[in-house]
């Protein structure tokens, strides 16, 4: 029988993840054990900126990446901008000490041998403070349940000090020829988005089996229920494939992210796929989900190998979350300990499914899922008439337009932003809608479609919550707790922690422009008006309709606005976020403001936020640009926050 790779012992220490992150467990005995834990309307703009191991072994998530991942020793501190990686085990303010500089992230995770067990030596560069170069990277498919991802994984970090300027290199968006414009923007070239699949399938060669129900929008469309299986006729759209139903014989479009290859692992019910390891806990941690519910994903370290992810519970820590390394044998079999070997994935749970057999439980049942968005109303339908919306229900009113709920082509529930005439010019918006529908990430509100022609119309997806600004205030968000309140802006990082890898700026991030929908799930919103706007109130930057409380003082003053502007505004949100949606800088206005910020002053620690994270919005606010953390980096502290910072967090009156 085949070796398999790094072979050790069985019984090596147990970790979960528990909403936020994981902690140490006790010994689990002879259970397996698992993983070491790993480790987030109104108008926004994007543009581009200027300027081998135990079986059981933690798995690491790659430099990069932006999910977090957590060490097996001591968790650290709130951050500092330069130096990454000291740790701390209580809540609480830290100190500051100067940072090293450094050009690329240091290397973590030493091999090392303990009571038979070989701990993983994998490198994991730290989630950087501050970029260090500006390499493009492709816009990518955001795709549910088995497609591509663009998010990547990024390490738990600490904060403070002062740092270098590490923002110095250009870069060209997307890896394409790039022409500055008037606006300080640029025209960028984009490639398609790559299939998943082999650019040619012959007659149908290839069979494809439905993940999910889908009711035709179009009369080109295909309507067809889970399970239903399809010879794909021609592939090269990417997004919407022409496929013939083998049931019904009928021909038609179908979303591409809806399907997959009959009897492979993507057509299981239980394989997620591209996820990390904290979108994983928030999908198994959802209220009414019981222990012992499962999902198996991509390992986000190691090519070829998986994780398992387990629902849990214990009287220490109450609900948690296990992951399990599989790994895969040299003969093409998986195990997850070395005494239970497999011929498939498919084999693998069904084992565990029918006994715990040394996992934290027995497998029950399936995360729930929800259909994913599908990339685009339908085949070619990007710029469409007006008479095919109906609007319903009016969500909204700002100074530039409304909001509503609606309907396309009597099929599709939609958000329909109509803008008033003269707020921007069409041909202006067109341009820059081409460039924004190419950016996805599941934590930006996907832009569906266009009416291009005054009043414009913006077609994008519908969140249930509405904007969170108004969730806070007078809806379901009134009641939330610090736990859910860093998740959520763990999401929005997580968000423009992508817009800071495409090289694109947002400008105007606030509380009013992040949507939710079921779930406390936070997307991004309304792409590219900002720079757009042509009102002379808004372009001065100094009247009633600008947003100058959230605006970083370079930027208010001087238009500077880059990613590093994003990061103020970022900090300005967190205080939305931990005083359920007040107005920043209460009791003064927008001139004092201004005044007031650029002698130095900074909002001083709303009632009842810790000071660690104060600290963290001190460090979004520090005057020199270059000073302030990247987005990589808050993703990464938010999301190891009660692990890494606060482990010793107890609910309060408010948070």
């Amino acid at each position: 029988m085949p070796r398999p790779r790094g072979a050790a012992s069985l019984a090596p220490r147990a970790w979960g993840g528990r909403g936020g992150g994981g902690k140490r467990a006790a010994e689990e005995g002879p259970r397996c054990p698992p993983e070491s834990p790993a480790g987030g309307a109104g108008s926004l703009l994007l543009l581009p900126q200027r300027g081998s191991g135990s079986p059981h072994a933690p798995e690491r998530p790659a430099p990069s990446s932006c999910s977090s991942s957590r060490l097996p020793s001591p968790p650290p501190p709130l951050p500092s901008p330069g130096r990454l990686g000291s740790g701390r085990s209580g809540g609480g303010p830290a100190s500051f000490p100067p940072p090293p500089s450094f050009s690329h992230p240091p290397r973590r995770g030493e091999a090392e041998a303990t009571m038979g067990c070989i701990k993983s030596k994998e490198d994991k560069g730290p989630a950087m403070k501050y970029r260090t170069d500006n390499t493009p990277e492709p816009v990518i498919s955001h795709v549910s349940h088995y497609g591509s991802d663009s998010s990547q994984a990024t390490q738990s970090p600490s904060i403070k000090g002062s740092a270098v300027n590490f923002n110095s290199h250009s870069m060209t968006p997307f890896g394409g020829p790039s022409g500055m414009t008037p606006f300080g923007g640029a025209s960028s070239s984009f490639s398609a988005v790559p299939s998943p699949y082999p650019s040619t399938l012959t007659g149908g060669v290839t069979v494809f089996v439905a993940l999910y129900d889908y009711e035709a929008r179009t009369t080109d469309d295909l309507s067809f229920k889970k399970g239903e299986r399809f010879q794909i006729i021609n592939n090269t759209e990417g997004d919407w494939w022409e496929a013939r139903s083998i049931a019904t014989g009928k021909t038609g479009y179908i979303p591409s992210n809806y399907v997959a290859p009959a009897d492979s692992i993507q057509a299981e019910e239980w394989y997620f796929g591209k996820m990390g390891r904290k979108d994983a806990e928030r999908l198994l941690l959802n209220p009414g989900n019981q222990r012992g519910i499962f999902l198996v994903r991509e390992s986000e370290t190691t090519k070829g190998a998986y994780s398992l992810s387990i629902r849990d519970w214990d009287e220490v820590r109450g609900d948690n979350v296990k992951h399990y390394k599989i790994r895969k044998l040299d003969n093409g079999g998986y195990y997850i300990t070395t005494r239970a070997q497999f011929e498939s994935l498919q084999k693998l749970v069904k084992h565990y499914r029918e006994h715990a057999d040394g996992l934290c439980h027995k497998l029950t049942t399936v995360c729930p899922t929800v259909k994913p968005q599908t990339q685009g109303l339908a085949k070619d339908a990007w710029e469409i008439p007006r008479e095919s919306l109906r609007l319903e229900v009016k969500l909204g009113q700002g100074c530039f337009g409304e909001v509503w709920m609606g309907t396309w082509n009597g099929t599709t529930k939609v958000a329909i932003k109509t803008l008033k005439p003269g707020t921007m010019m069409p041909e202006a918006f067109l341009q820059e809608a081409q460039i924004m529908k190419k950016l996805r990430h599941d934590k930006l509100v996907p832009l569906y479609a266009v009416v291009s022609e005054e009043p414009i119309y913006i077609v994008t997806e519908f969140m249930t919550k509405g904007s969170l600004l108004d969730f806070l205030k007078e809806g379901e968000g009134k009641y939330l707790k610090l736990p859910q309140l860093v998740d959520m802006a763990a999401q929005i990082a997580d968000g423009m922690a992508y817009i800071e890898r495409m090289n694109y700026i947002h400008r105007d991030l606030r509380a009013a422009n992040i949507l939710v929908g079921d779930n406390l799930v936070c997307k991004i919103a309304d792409f590219g008006l900002a720079r757009l706007i042509e009102d002379n109130e808004y372009t001065a930057r100094q009247g009633a309709k600008f947003p100058i409380k959230w605006t970083a003082p370079e930027a208010a003053l001087y238009g500077r606005f880059t990613i590093k502007s994003d990061v103020w505004s970022f900090g300005i949100l967190l205080t939305e976020l931990v005083t359920k949606g007040r107005v920043p800088y209460p009791g003064m206005v927008n001139r004092e403001v201004l005044e007031q910020v650029e002698r130095g002053y900074r909002m001083p620690c709303p009632q009842g936020c810790p000071e660690s994270l104060h600290e963290l919005m001190k460090l979004c606010w520090k005057k020199d640009p270059d000073e302030r953390p990247t987005f990589e980096y808050i993703q990464s502290f938010l999301e190891d926050y009660f692990t890494a910072t606060e482990p010793q967090y107890q609910p309060g009156d408010n948070l």
